[in-house]
């Protein structure tokens, strides 16, 4: 199965549990989504592949209908993991509207959230049916416990289902109040060699999930990660993650590294890596310029963060953290 590379392992782990091997597409900067180059570009090196599963990252649709375009061309269907960009639209319509199956989170720090669970969107009557059957042990409409195939402890309690509906109404001021957020940061850094995470503002309206930033390569002092931990030197006029996100947690607000490729990943770094120029491996430092780098993913890692994104921050607390990223740069 051909799977986005930059993402929570939640999107790729599911292959594994089915026996699948993922192969994994690099990401593209215009939106850090799954590249449909590369994408292409895969089938050309893998004809027989006829499952793709998409994330959207940090809430900001990729560019979906080229995917689904490359998908129709080579009869592959498309699995469409919203889990962050629930509220998110591409040309007027909400992401998991595009899949042939799709998926949304409510996990705790969503934008709608039930401490847990998750939300399959299918218009098959009959993958929903199975659905929901194995995700009850696979009871079959007996009168007695009869079981004809394996089942999973999947569904969500009444609780937490009554939770999210609660807050279902809610949705799109959560999403305003998560622009306002990458707003705020968009103007109070733009002084500085960084930029906001991108998104094509003609055709998509993300759900700002996070606000993310990426230092520009000139930028970066030097930094280097091992498995679980990193170094960095400090440099006037520069920085790098690793010290924005030291300095946030000093005076103790949560940042976080981007995601890490899944290729750069040990428990996946043996699988199939493709990227709009042919097949790639990760390095430590990707820095090559912008539009020829074949590991887009890793560069993005290398040199960007998330940002504390809580919609109950207040304004104070944000101004006081784009204080603290201004003195990393001073």
């Amino acid at each position: 199965m051909f799977c986005s590379d930059m993402t929570f392992d939640a999107t790729i782990n599911p292959v594994a549990y089915e026996g699948g091997e993922a192969v994994f597409i690099d990401t593209e900067y215009d939106t850090w989504n799954m590249d449909p180059v590369a994408l292409e570009k895969a089938f050309e090196l893998y004809p027989d592949v006829r499952l793709v599963v998409m994330a959207h990252l940090y809430g900001t649709p990729g560019k979906i209908r080229e995917l689904q375009d490359v998908c129709s061309r080579h009869n592959a269907l498309l699995v469409e993991d919203a889990a962050e960009s629930f509220g998110a639209t591409y040309r007027g319509i909400q992401t998991g509207m595009f899949g042939t199956e799709s998926i949304i989170s409510f996990n705790g720090n969503k934008i709608v959230t039930g401490s847990s669970g998750g939300m399959l969107l299918t218009d098959s009557e009959e993958d929903a049916h199975k659905a929901r059957k194995w995700s009850t042990q696979s009871r079959e409409n007996a009168p007695w416990y009869q079981h004809e195939e394996l089942g999973f402890n999947y569904r969500m309690s009444n609780i937490v289902a009554g939770v999210i509906r609660g807050q279902l109404p809610y949705l799109e001021e959560h999403r305003l109040q998560k622009k306002a957020i990458y707003e705020r940061y968009r103007e109070g850094l733009k002084d500085l060699p960084v930029r906001m995470n991108p998104y094509d503002a003609e055709a998509s309206e993300p759900n700002f999930w996070l606000s993310c930033l990426l230092i520009d390569r000139d930028a970066m002092c030097r930094q280097v990660r091992g498995e679980q931990d990193a170094l960095y030197i400090p440099e006037h006029g520069k920085s790098c993650p690793t010290e924005i996100l030291e300095a946030i947690a000093s005076i103790h607000a949560e940042g976080r590294p981007i995601w890490k490729p899944m290729h750069m990943q040990p428990i996946y770094r043996m699988h199939p890596f493709v990227t709009a120029n042919g097949s790639g491996r990760a390095r430590s430092n990707a820095y090559i310029d912008e539009g020829r780098c074949p590991d887009v993913g890793a560069d993005i890692f290398e040199r960007g963060l998330c940002l504390p994104s809580d919609n109950k921050m207040t304004p104070d607390q944000q101004d006081r953290i784009i204080e603290v990223i201004h003195r990393c740069f001073a």
